[in-house]
């Protein structure tokens, strides 16, 4: 996949380090995305939250989020330079922790889900919905399983019809993955990624590239 000037498209993947990440430190995953995108995307770290700014983002086609700041806010520049470069077709990746932008209610009507907490790590068995079956981004993905933390959302603010992937606890299913279009961008959400292990399995290994790729548009 390449642009129009024979370069591989750009993305912008934000997190946190150190004291802001006790949990989901970005320099523990970010080797493993930039050996997922691999001769797809060409990935750029960063912790600085004012590359969300429209002039900043510009250069990007996608964001990846792996943000860990569950209480704080953007700036007003921020929100809207992450909202307009998505309703102009840019792509958005949030993977796991990623959701925390939620702190901005507008972030987080953008990603289209709202989590509500978690009960302990565990291994969890996942699998496509009757959706996810005929959706590129799941195409080739087998069931599988992981130690994963189940996240929990607010089922008032996940569209059923956009559920790609489920996992099972406690009796039930929950989502793990969606995918939604957003002015003539689109968005992806992948519940698992909590440490750098999850991004070692073949089978989400796959579904991250590929969740990726869709909301660039080129599956």
């Amino acid at each position: 996949m390449t642009t129009s000037e024979g370069h591989l498209p750009r993305a912008l993947v934000i997190g946190d380090n150190g004291e802001h990440a006790p949990y989901h430190p970005l320099d523990a995953v970010f080797p493993e995305l930039e050996a997922i995108f691999a001769g797809a995307v060409e990935l750029e770290r960063t912790e600085e939250y004012s590359r969300l700014r429209s002039e900043e983002l510009a250069p990007y086609r996608l964001v990846v989020s792996y943000s860990d700041q569950w209480r704080s806010g953007k700036q007003p520049e921020e929100i809207e330079g992450l909202l307009s470069f998505v309703r102009e077709g840019g792509a958005l990746l949030v993977l796991h922790n990623g959701i925390s932008l939620q702190a901005d209610s507008e972030l987080a009507e953008l990603i289209g889900g709202f989590f509500t907490g978690h009960p302990d790590w565990t291994e969890l068995s996942y699998s496509p919905t009757e959706a996810g079956r005929a959706h590129p981004m799941l195409s080739g993905v087998e069931p599988f399983r992981m130690e994963e933390e189940p996240y929990r959302f607010d089922p008032a603010t996940v569209s059923t019809a956009s559920v790609l992937l489920e996992y099972e606890h406690e009796g039930s299913r929950w989502p793990a993955a969606w995918a939604r279009a957003r002015g003539v961008g689109r968005v992806a959400y992948l519940s698992p990624g909590h440490r750098r292990e999850s991004f070692l399995h073949p089978e989400y290994r796959k579904l991250v590239r590929q969740a990726g790729l869709w909301a660039l548009g080129a599956l």
